[in-house]
């Protein structure tokens, strides 16, 4: 299998992912689209991103031929997500976030009508995108590859067990600084890399990081916390 396209699969879902993130953000701030709303640009952007994950299923070896997960392996994943989900909404202090840095604060996804009440079917595009398409997507992006690829280039030949300190700690860096929550993020890129490492199976950080999204999902249409989405 040429180096090159096992690369290109793990890379481009995430790249596509970002591209709508500037989209957005460049969208926003035209004039000409203040009618618009654009949040519904959220679905678009997991239907793309799903089906480039779905196109290119079959690059993805280390979860398509993973082995069977055991039942102790299934629990570590899902307590560790509850707990990166306890930390996330806790490490939100302005001095651990990228307002530190100058940005601005976001404004979080807020799926409400102009009744005020829920708009249950946008709620579920970003629940849905959250909790199942960006785990997918990310831990492909920066756990398979990000991680490995720092100690080698053919990163597939990397086992998970003998990946070094140095990219245990860079990619946890990096995931950290993609979130505007960069210490949280950090904490994250940290738990579901020792995940992956103990595990040997990359399925176990995927439900891990769902788990986290899918909690503070819920949490957030619970509190109206919009900021933390």
């Amino acid at each position: 299998m040429p180096i090159n396209m096992t690369v290109t699969a793990r890379i481009l879902p995430f790249i596509l992912y970002m591209l709508f993130l500037v989209l957005e953000s460049g969208l926003a701030d035209s004039s000409w689209l203040a009618d618009w709303d654009l949040r519904w640009l959220y679905p678009a952007k997991v239907a793309v991103v799903s089906m480039a994950l779905i196109l290119l299923w079959s690059q993805y070896t280390e979860l398509t031929e993973s082995e069977p997960m055991k039942m102790g392996q299934l629990g570590l994943g899902v307590l560790v997500g509850a707990l990166v989900f306890i930390a996330w909404i806790n490490l939100d202090m302005s001095w651990v976030t990228m307002e530190l840095l100058g940005a601005d604060t976001p404004e979080g996804f807020e799926p409400i009508r102009a009744n005020g009440e829920i708009d249950i079917l946008l709620a579920a595009f970003r629940f849905a995108g959250a909790a199942l398409v960006v785990p997918v997507m990310e831990e492909l992006f920066w756990r398979s590859f990000v991680l490995r690829w720092i100690d080698k280039a053919a990163f597939l030949e990397v086992k998970p067990a003998a990946i070094s300190l140095r990219a245990f700690i860079i990619t946890a860096l990096l995931f950290g600084l993609e979130h505007h929550l960069w210490l949280a993020g950090i904490v994250a890129g940290i738990a579901y890399a020792w995940l992956y490492i103990r595990t040997n199976n990359l399925w176990i950080p995927v439900i891990a990081h769902g788990v986290t999204n899918a909690m503070l999902g819920i949490w957030v249409l619970t509190t109206g916390n919009w900021q933390f989405w």
